[in-house]
């Protein structure tokens, strides 16, 4: 047991503190666990310990521990949800999202009542039947364009838009990995898995009670972070590092390519355009020589461009403002957009010098925001994680292909020619299929969710080689590394432990309460970790509890599973908050300001809608 407590706090501080991707601490735990066993039998057998130490099953019971510590790989939670991000991007993919959004957008104006209504309706119904981390990423752009157009802050519209994600997740099963993982584990524990519509008389409450919240008090406590401005340079506050040099008759970078100059270059300075003879060049301009008399617009600051100018044999253009329309002057489409990093991007961890950005995609970052924190220069040594947002210049085939990229997600509209239109009765017609054969018939909803993800396939709402990157890996291999914690949380007794300590911590009170409670030390945990892993550590203390009760532990599992899944008060709490991180310009405490009110209402409601709609007593 003391074994895998030390697993469990070390687990936590590194979710907590993000040292290490959370699936890479998922594997990590299961590895850790698997080890245990054959590691502590050969010490046991030289003499350094009395007996190994058992910790995914008991000695002689004739389970596989290897079996056990794989069985999150091979666990219908983690097939199930496999198979609904493909669903998600088939749906996706054929633009419906799009188009719903796009004619609410033309509804809303400038009101910011309309603007905010808008946002939270069309976000919270879509979540209950797409993965709501999915609806967010694709209703980003559009609602920071609302808000552009309707010249409101974008960061009045995307919190509520996030926490409207979590909020509509509750209303189905699949809305959330989160509800399909506490599932799985209600039905290893008490033989009751929940039905695809268990919970959406409950869900339907908090989130009307959510939208009343963001549309009242939610409204006046969100920030305006952003300022309510087209104008992308202002935005970024790029004034006092964006201006134009020429290129002197004697400077040392004629006959250079652009590429070889800034390779050498000791400065911290990024070449954003070339003018020359009066056409403007935009990335890929790496292999063009340097003449006298070229133009360029340049990203740096102050001090630095004083030494540049000297050293590199250059001239200060004078009276020039390097703004949008300066920027975007290469080109009659858009190419000064900003593009956030978006959940498994495969430059979470990496910075735009070990990922060759620039020349990996032909685009010029300007600015890097994470939240608050706003970086203009020295950026190529920054992490990049998941919602930090970059200004990037491009060419518009460029932005074109960002756009298509699943590593990122453009944070203004941009025409996709590519959207499969014609197939959206197709795609809306399996998710249907879907969720009325999991709710209607015998079949599980793993075995549905996979029928509806090669139905996306033979259809062509999806193509094969899209299949891969439809996937949020990282949430794979968080689940099927965690799912062994809660094994061995149970196996070694430390559920029991834990249930002990929660029932003793309140001494005679009556289990509403005791439900409360379980609500709120569920959602303080599910801020600070993983919602997926405080689902595993905590479904289990919650039966436990309920049993020490005698209480319904039925209910008592939904408490962990609603608070698990609406996690309002930081930004790492759950995936949709980190999204809106970077977009929305947020401090952490705007969470807390915002969210925690709005997760005491949540305590309240769910517990008492627990209680009224499944009771408290044994079942």
């Amino acid at each position: 047991m003391l074994f895998v407590f030390a697993v469990i706090v070390a687990a936590l501080a590194l979710f907590a503190t993000e040292a290490l991707p959370v699936d890479v601490t998922a594997i990590g735990v299961m590895v850790a666990l698997m080890l245990a066993e054959p590691v502590t039998t050969v010490a046991a057998d030289a003499g350094l310990l009395a007996d190994p130490v058992y910790v995914l099953h008991q000695p002689g019971d004739g389970v596989s521990p290897l079996d056990r510590g794989l069985s999150g790989f091979a666990s219908t939670a983690t097939i199930t949800v496999l198979a609904m991000f493909i669903l998600s991007d088939g749906v996706q993919r054929t633009g419906i999202v799009q188009i719903l959004g796009a004619k609410i957008a033309s509804l809303t104006g400038t009101s910011e009542s309309r603007q905010l209504g808008a946002t939270v309706g069309l976000v919270a119904p879509i979540s209950g039947f797409i993965n709501n981390t999915a609806a967010v990423a694709i209703l980003l752009p559009m609602v920071s364009d609302i808000a552009h157009s309707g010249k409101l802050s974008p960061s009045k519209l995307l919190l509520p838009l996030s926490y409207a994600s979590m909020f509509g997740g509750m209303l189905t099963l699949i809305g959330t990995s989160t509800n399909i993982l506490a599932s799985q584990l209600s039905a290893e524990l008490l033989g009751q898995p929940f039905g695809m519509f268990e919970f959406t008389k409950l869900g339907v409450v908090v989130t009307i009670v959510g939208t009343v919240y963001l549309l009242t008090v939610g409204r006046y406590l969100v920030p305006a972070r952003i300022p309510a401005d087209e104008d992308l340079t202002d935005e970024f506050e790029m004034g006092e590092y964006l201006t134009e040099v020429v290129v002197r008759e004697d400077s040392p970078l004629i006959g250079r390519t652009v590429a070889e100059a800034l390779r050498v270059s000791e400065f911290d300075v990024d070449i954003v355009q070339l003018v020359r003879e009066n056409r403007t060049f935009l990335e890929p301009f790496g292999q063009k020589a340097i003449r006298a008399g070229d133009v360029f617009a340049v990203r740096t600051d102050r001090d630095t461009l004083v030494e540049l100018l000297d050293a590199e044999g250059l001239d200060l253009l004078p009276d020039v403002e390097v703004d949008d329309a300066e920027l975007e002057s290469a080109s009659e489409r858009q190419n000064l957009v900003e593009v956030v990093i978006a959940p498994g991007s495969s430059l979470i961890g990496e910075t735009l010098a070990s990922s060759n950005f620039r020349q990996r995609y032909d685009a010029t970052v300007l600015a890097l925001r994470h939240g608050q924190e706003l970086y203009r220069q020295r950026m190529d040594r920054v992490g990049l994680r998941i919602g930090d947002t970059l200004l990037v210049q491009a060419t518009a085939e460029s932005i074109d292909r960002l756009n298509r990229n699943n590593d990122f997600i453009v944070a203004q509209e941009v025409q996709r020619p590519d959207f499969r239109r014609s197939k959206i009765p197709v795609a809306v017609g399996i998710v249907a299929a879907v969720v009325g054969v999991a709710a209607l018939t015998p079949i599980h909803i793993v075995v549905s969710a996979l029928a509806g993800a090669l139905a996306m396939l033979l259809t062509g709402c999806l193509r094969p080689q899209e299949l891969y990157d439809a996937v949020q890996w990282d949430v794979i291999f968080l689940l099927a590394g965690v799912i062994p914690l809660g094994i061995a949380l149970q196996e070694t007794g430390g559920a029991d432990l834990l249930a002990e300590l929660f029932v003793l911590a309140a001494p005679g009170l009556p289990a509403l309460v005791v439900l409360g409670l379980m609500y709120v030390v569920t959602a303080l945990l599910t801020n600070v970790i993983s919602n997926n892993a405080s689902v595993v550590l905590m479904i289990p203390v919650a039966v436990e509890a309920a049993r020490q009760l005698d209480a319904n532990a039925f209910a008592f599992v939904l408490a962990v599973t609603f608070a698990a899944s609406t996690a309002f008060m930081t930004p790492v709490g759950y995936q949709t908050n980190l999204l809106v991180y970077g977009p929305g310009g947020y401090r952490f405490s705007d969470y807390l300001r915002v969210g925690a009110p709005l997760q005491a209402v949540f305590a309240v409601v769910t517990t008492l809608g627990i209680a009224y709609f499944w009771g408290l007593a044994p079942a």
